[in-house]
């Protein structure tokens, strides 16, 4: 994926096309490694948490736009797909059956191009039971379990080797360097101060320039297991670990995991028990920051629900780079006026951008953004997951990630929540903590300050 440019506008389809696609169950994966053994091309699309999930080779059918309306453009063309599609699925599970990877630009003004793929083959997992779907525009094509098979092992025949680091291997700054992107922190703030906002994120990016190419998959491979309680991602060139989901749908329930509130475990005090929640907990910034975020979510999910539960009181979740203030909000989907209950993609669209991604309110945050942080964020920050043809989905916030622009140049993001108690130095250390997973899982070293 090549870094976003003028010309990289997409144009939507216009036509959607006729798919065939057959579900059928599996033997068990292997416990230890789950589907992290399907994970060895740089081209696969995945979605992975604690060895179960998704993984998508090839290509059968792609959607792109931008804009705006990308998010409503993109339920339109799935729900053309569907109603065009022959499906066969027995097994009517969330994440069986038809189903797209996707990956949307975080701005409605960015002309970075959202995407909506569907692969020819998908492996799935869930409970240590697998599943495989294969997928077809030819209307001639076997669709069988062992043609299934032999697709996917056409696949796997294509193993990438794996990169060792290179002495040439160097982080080069991006497009602000620290003391610019600290001297935007204070800008911001002065914003608050100003009573404009209550909350800004603003982000920054750093680039890994790369004495060889990448392996991807090696790359995905280390993030899954290092990373186990995230969502491991890749679309197209987008890559990461979040620890952030933004909504998932499962049989009329939403659920989502809000985070807000950061502290690097690599500062804190050997052997001081209790040391997170007193300083993530115990702070009022952070508790400050961290309700900002709940409150965003819990208002914009509320008319598409019965009923909506989530904790009095976040919780600290660890990581093995950073604790966070973590709430966990679970919804029963209300069905609109005809009876249908909303698709993950509607609420993606009525939930994004959150707070915990962009600030409060949205329309001043999103200005002050593209004033100060000088970024074409592209799919940073952006939703990316999966969908199904029955609703479901998952999709997470693009964070803990970067964009593979070209086989040896890949650029990494990271953000910070600015509320008025914020200091400039201590954002950019938290953002070094953020950037710390991608940077470990393409061998380099991470630096104290850059």
């Amino acid at each position: 994926m090549s870094n976003p440019s003028p010309a990289a506008v997409a144009t939507p389809l216009t036509q959607a096309p006729a798919l065939r696609s057959i579900t059928f169950e599996r033997g068990d994966l292997e416990l230890s490694t789950g589907l992290l053994d399907y994970v060895i091309r740089n081209d696969v699309h995945t979605w992975i948490r604690r060895g179960g999930g998704l993984v998508g080779f090839g290509e059968v059918a792609r959607f792109t736009t931008s804009g705006p309306g990308r998010f409503a453009e993109g339920q339109q063309w799935w729900r053309e797909v569907i109603a065009a599609a022959d499906v066969v699925d027995p097994l009517a599970r969330p994440g069986t059956g038809l189903l797209a990877f996707g990956s949307f630009a975080f701005s409605k003004t960015s002309r970075h191009p959202s995407r909506l793929i569907v692969p020819k083959i998908i492996v799935g997992s869930r409970d240590g039971k697998s599943w495989l779907t294969y997928i077809t525009d030819d209307d001639g094509a076997e669709l069988s379990p062992a043609a299934a098979e032999t697709a996917l092992a056409s696949f796997l025949d294509d193993v990438e080797p794996e990169r060792k680091p290179s002495q040439e291997d160097r982080l080069a700054p991006g497009i602000l360097t620290e003391e610019q992107w600290m001297t935007a922190v204070s800008r911001g703030v002065a914003h608050i101060r100003d009573g404009e906002l209550s909350k800004l994120v603003l982000a920054r990016d750093v680039v890994a320039e790369l004495g060889s190419p990448i392996s991807t998959a090696q790359v995905l491979r280390e993030l899954a297991v290092r990373y186990s309680d995230c969502w491991t991602y890749s679309v197209d060139g987008l890559i990461g670990s979040t620890p952030e989901m933004l909504i998932k749908v499962e049989d009329q329930t939403a659920r989502a995991r809000v985070l807000a509130g950061t502290l690097d475990r690599s500062s804190a005090p050997a052997g001081e028990a209790g040391y997170a929640d007193r300083v993530l907990a115990g702070s009022e910034k952070q508790q400050h920051e961290h309700e900002i975020a709940i409150d965003s979510l819990t208002r914009q999910l509320e008319p598409f629900t019965r009923t909506m539960t989530s904790h009095s009181e976040p919780f600290v979740l660890e990581l093995p780079n950073v604790w966070h203030l973590a709430s966990d909000v679970t919804a029963e989907l209300a069905p609109d006026g005809e009876g249908r209950v909303p698709s993950s993609l509607a609420l993606v669209e009525a939930l994004h951008p959150t707070a915990a991604v962009c600030g409060t309110p949205t329309t001043v945050a999103g200005e002050l953004i593209r004033e100060l942080e000088h970024l074409e964020r592209g799919p940073y920050a952006g939703p990316v997951g999966w969908m199904d043809a029955v609703g479901n989905g998952e999709w997470g916030i693009a964070l803990r990630g970067a964009v593979v622009e070209t086989p040896t140049r890949v650029r990494m993001y990271a953000g910070c929540g600015i509320v008025e108690a914020s200091q400039p130095t201590a954002e950019l250390a938290e953002t070094w903590s953020k950037f710390r997973p991608m940077i470990e899982a393409l061998g380099l070293p991470v630096p104290l300050r850059y």
